[in-house]
């Protein structure tokens, strides 16, 4: 992998990573289209840290607060019952389902998982399941009457992230949407519950991806790093976005782009 290479995937992945289109995907997808080759899924991981940086600093106000809080409200009860204190217990519980489930089927995620023709469906079937979340979900509530029931159904939904095509921003949003919150509280919940879950998995990966294959460290650096700017740029964007439109926009995409990729899958333009 060269520079260009690794700017062009740092950009990819910081423009799909909190759009609910699916950055794995789309980091499969791109190097297969322009004659690459796969980068693998532990580059993938480790160039998500980028993004991950991008939420940190994007919600650094709330993150520290929200620590603080945690910790104070374990030796001081009054402080339980604070929207900042449920929120770093809402983020453990919700982070529990993907860690185990990721730790069980590592190997089935990194090798037979990464499959064109079961991306490209999953874009398919999983815009259908967000477009019904986004049509059947009552979105009253916003994140301030978050539950621990929200948080343990948003962290089941986020298993779905394993799977090449979901979109780890599109499985927690849409937990969010069925459980009837609002559009900017699902999608602000789903940004916090990605921290833990995407630096633990990065940082898991991170001797593979620079320590085996043409992936050396220059490139990885490269592209974590223009991963975290058009990052920190598409969180802002979908935040202001959401407050005033659907998903529907993002469901369209999908279907658009699972349907052309099964097209050039049949007709062997597209190889796996």
């Amino acid at each position: 992998m060269n520079l260009l290479h690794a700017i062009v995937l740092g950009i990819v992945q910081g423009l799909t990573e909190f759009l609910p289109i699916s950055s794995t995907a789309h980091l499969l997808i791109v190097p297969k289209l322009l004659g690459w080759g796969d980068p693998g899924a532990a580059f993938s991981a480790v160039i998500q840290l980028g993004t991950m940086a991008a939420v940190v600093v994007f919600f650094w106000r709330d993150i520290v607060r929200i620590v603080w809080t945690w910790l104070r409200s374990l030796w001081t009860p009054a402080l339980r019952g604070e929207l900042d204190a449920r929120m770093g217990w809402y983020i453990g519980l919700g982070t529990i389902p993907i860690g185990i489930i990721g730790l069980v089927f590592k190997d089935q995620i990194e090798t037979a998982a990464r499959n064109l023709w079961l991306t490209s469906t999953v874009l398919i079937v999983f815009a259908v399941v967000l477009l019904i979340a986004d049509r059947v979900g009552r979105k009253t509530r916003p994140v301030e009457r978050l539950t621990a029931k929200d948080a343990a159904v948003v962290g089941t939904f986020q298993i779905l992230a394993l799977i090449p095509g979901v979109s780890r921003s599109g499985s927690t949003i849409t937990g969010g949407l069925f459980m009837g919150l609002n559009r900017e509280a699902a999608a602000r919940y789903s940004f916090l519950l990605s921290v833990p879950a995407v630096v633990l998995s990065g940082l898991f990966e991170l001797k593979g991806a620079i320590g085996t294959g043409d992936v050396g460290w220059p490139p990885t650096l490269v592209a974590t790093l223009f991963a975290f700017v058009v990052g920190y740029a598409s969180i802002a964007w979908l935040l202001r976005f959401l407050v005033r439109h659907s998903t529907v926009v993002f469901v369209v995409y999908r279907v658009l782009l699972g349907a052309t990729l099964l097209a050039l899958l049949a007709t062997g333009l597209l190889h796996d």
